[in-house]
């Protein structure tokens, strides 16, 4: 008994300290289990599910951040009703409404981050951990930007296979994750003036976000280090 409650007591430290990586983790977790239940009728119910802890999560470690906390309650509560509604009642409408404000709370989620990151000359184990949750957190939300245009816009992205169906969300998170870290694998294609307008803002928030934020982590990082250390 004594070992459990000092086990749990362990974790809510670390929860505390290091908010970021729950976030980090549970996006990575996501990105295992998608694959598992793409093809499968539970896999929207297990999606909405995953999106739900997200969220929880996004909003956490936006109250550990600089942020303004009602701002990201007003964007969560209502696309945590519509997400598990879209599920419920398998509509397109509901989920694309709900794609629209998880894609501003994703974004709003990485301002905060960032915000957080730049507060000080100081580097954190959590801001190393925040840094790569920042990251997903952007693919996440041009993601969902993606599939907002995909519904307004008929036909906005095509594929490699069957290029004139509408991609699936893991295509459009592919897309979003090459075309953030300028991989650019080209098997999914936007054709539509928004939707090319899109990718390139994502382009313009992937390279300056290497170049502002991981730089700056990454130089404060080695002026931390002792000289002796380095060499």
């Amino acid at each position: 008994m004594v070992e459990q409650r000092n086990a749990s007591q362990h974790w809510r430290i670390r929860a505390r300290r290091h908010p970021s990586a729950f976030l980090l983790a549970a996006q990575l977790l996501s990105l295992l289990i998608y694959p598992l239940f793409d093809d499968l009728t539970a896999g929207r119910v297990v999606f909405g599910a995953f999106g739900v802890l997200v969220l929880a999560l996004a909003v956490w470690v936006v109250n550990r951040s600089p942020a303004i906390n009602w701002i990201a309650w007003a964007l969560a509560a209502p696309a945590f009703v519509l997400s598990l509604l879209s599920v419920a009642i398998e509509s397109e409408p509901l989920l694309v409404a709900s794609s629209a404000l998880e894609a501003l709370l994703y974004f709003y989620a990485a301002g905060s981050l960032i915000a957080y990151m730049m507060s000080d000359h100081r580097v954190t184990t959590d801001e190393l951990f925040a840094a790569g949750a920042t990251f997903t957190l952007l693919a996440w939300g041009f993601a969902y930007a993606f599939l907002v245009c995909q519904a307004w816009y008929p036909g906005s992205f095509t594929g490699a296979v069957e290029p004139e169906r509408p991609r699936a969300w893991l295509e459009l998170l592919f897309l979003s994750f090459t075309n953030l870290s300028a991989v650019g694998l080209g098997d999914v294609i936007p054709l539509g003036s928004t939707a090319r307008v899109l990718v390139m803002l994502e382009q313009f928030a992937g390279v300056g976000y290497v170049a502002v934020v991981v730089s700056r982590l990454i130089g404060l990082t080695m002026l931390r280090v002792p000289p002796r250390s380095r060499g």
